[in-house]
């Protein structure tokens, strides 16, 4: 197994020639092939065991959300792909994979030193396994994006074909940096759109630069005049149901305590100076927020702390982590807290990571795993339902550097290029593998549907 440099102190050659090596037993042109298995799990099985450990009153809001077209199913069915994923070609070609790598687990938010930047910013499935299993992921939903935009699907074989040119062409030059270069290279957003100003129109770029304009808006004390306001005991969120809600006053004890018990724990997986500048905020309310698409039905939780003053909010998200899509398919690597393994694979994968990411373990009926991290720090994302086909191509290009970066961070470069080589036998393969996935997708999406009819 080639597993992180770091772990194998062997000389670059040999790396490179066993990532070669491996192209014997998993030839890059098998990545190709798309056919299920005969044993595949019915879909709607899948979705229904994942809705026994989740919110009960909340997954027909899963359903809801993911039920809008093929790429909002694709967005709600990691678990499903996991499976298809790990019963095909896998190289031995481990990473701190995603799990989850589709288009809009890509976004903005803001360094600590406050510039924006791009990265992957969904970890709840985050999990050491083979590369190209996020590269599959990636790609299948840039077929699936762009198919359900309306795009040709030669516009959507392009796309594909943009990202991953792209990976490969940069997984071959991270094999040639030093380590530091990679541990501290990161996606500025405004110097990427610079770079590329020459090949788009002014009127291409207005979108992206309107998006980074209202990230720069969702500030935290944006956020306090958003979701919360001033009563005779002191803040409290505003309830917008069935999004965010107050729980039952049972459950609201519950919910206070629980973070009141955590606390402590929480601030021990901070840094020192992280612990002080918490510990400045005094803790006001709680409430359970509604998020995403393949979340929904987890516990997740929003609460809100004040420092000196109604100028100084701080929003932070309590989510639930329960175990990765992953996990089941790979030997080894798994932890014991699931809240641990979504920040350590956050930290190992960003450059640049949110300075309040922590973790605890809950007591009591919520003694589940949990992470947290800023409700709100100008994150933000493009919106993908309105990207037009050379759009598209310059975002997947955007996912790719992301994609490579974490993959050169936590694994080994050198190995994953010699086994890519120079010429296009992989991406030509993910390429016919998106397309042929995008159809399970469709056919999966019905299916599920039409058990919901």
């Amino acid at each position: 197994m080639v597993g992180p440099a770091y772990a194998h102190p062997v000389p670059v050659d040999e790396r490179r020639k066993a990532g070669k090596a491996m192209r014997a037993t998993v030839p890059r042109t098998s990545h190709a092939q798309w056919e299920p298995a005969a044993d595949r799990p019915d879909p709607v099985v899948v979705l229904e065991q994942q809705n026994t450990l989740r919110v009960q009153e909340l997954v027909p809001l899963r359903y809801e959300r993911m039920l809008v077209s093929p790429f909002t199913f694709f967005r709600g069915s990691a678990g499903i792909m996991a499976w298809d994923l790990a019963h095909g070609p896998r190289t031995d070609l481990l990473v701190e994979a995603c799990g989850d790598a589709h288009l809009a687990n890509f976004g903005l938010f803001a360094a600590p030193d406050r510039r924006l930047v791009f990265d992957l910013n969904d970890f709840d499935e985050v999990h050491r396994g083979p590369f190209e299993w996020d590269v599959k992921r990636l790609a299948a939903s840039l077929v699936i994006a762009a198919l359900d935009n309306g795009h040709t699907v030669a516009d959507a074989r392009s796309a594909v074909q943009s990202a991953v040119q792209s990976y490969s062409e940069l997984m071959r030059r991270a094999a040639t940096m030093t380590a530091l270069d990679i541990w501290y290279a990161r996606i500025e957003v405004e110097a990427a759109l610079e770079s590329v100003r020459g090949e788009y129109k002014k009127s291409r770029l207005s979108v992206a630069n309107a998006a980074l304009a209202k990230a720069e808006r969702r500030t935290q004390l944006g956020a306090l005049k958003r979701f919360a306001q001033q009563t005779e005991v002191g803040w409290r969120i505003k309830e917008e149901p069935p999004l965010i809600v107050r729980l039952p006053y049972e459950r609201h004890v519950e919910a206070t305590r629980l973070l009141t018990d955590a606390y402590s724990d929480y601030l021990e997986t901070l840094a020192p100076d992280r612990r002080q500048l918490v510990q400045r905020y005094r803790f006001q309310d709680i409430a359970r927020k509604v998020v995403g698409v393949g979340s929904v039905g987890t516990m997740c939780l929003m609460a809100l702390f004040v420092g000196d003053n109604a100028n100084d909010p701080l929003f932070l998200q309590i989510k639930e982590a329960q175990r990765s899509v992953l996990a089941p398919y790979v030997e080894g690597h798994h932890y014991p807290d699931q809240g641990q393994r979504v920040v350590d694979g956050q930290r190992m994968i960003q450059s640049a990571s949110d300075p309040f990411l922590g973790w605890f373990t809950g007591t009591g009926p919520l003694g589940r795993n949990f992470y947290v991290r800023q409700l709100r720090d100008k994150k933000g994302g493009f919106d993908i339902a309105t990207m037009r086909p050379d759009g598209m191509r310059l975002y997947a290009r955007m996912c790719a550097v992301a994609l490579v970066k974490a993959h050169a961070r936590t694994g080994d470069p050198v190995a994953i290029a010699g086994y890519l080589g120079s010429g296009t036998a992989f991406e030509e393969a993910i390429v016919e593998y998106a397309l042929g996935y995008e159809k399970q997708n469709r056919a999966d999406y019905e299916r599920v549907k039409a058990s919901r009819a």
